[in-house]
């Protein structure tokens, strides 16, 4: 799945108001955090994922391996907070201009 432009500003603009759901700590990116950022997108489909000042990894390029292990779509990257989306398999409730 690839998002257009539009698509990414409609998805950031229904994000604006959310809470994170997901926390990543000193420890990274580990298989605890992708299935929480995993069962997240299954319930709410968009969500925002923050990132702690202790991890020292590259922010960028994590967010792509996250996205990638949780077949989501990465929608934005603000500061140390990052925004994805994955569609509902069934009933998906936000539906993209």
């Amino acid at each position: 799945m690839s998002l257009l432009p539009k698509q990414r500003r409609y998805l950031r603009g229904l994000a604006h108001g959310l809470s994170p759901s997901v926390q990543v700590g000193a420890n990274g990116l580990t298989d605890a955090v992708c299935q929480a950022t995993d069962v997240a997108l299954e319930a709410h489909e968009l969500i925002k994922v923050k990132v702690g000042k202790e991890t020292g990894i590259d922010r960028k390029e994590a967010i792509g391996t996250l996205a990638q292990r949780t077949a989501s779509e990465a929608v934005a990257v603000i500061g140390r907070v990052w925004i994805l989306y994955r569609p509902r398999g069934e009933d998906p409730r936000i539906q993209l201009p």
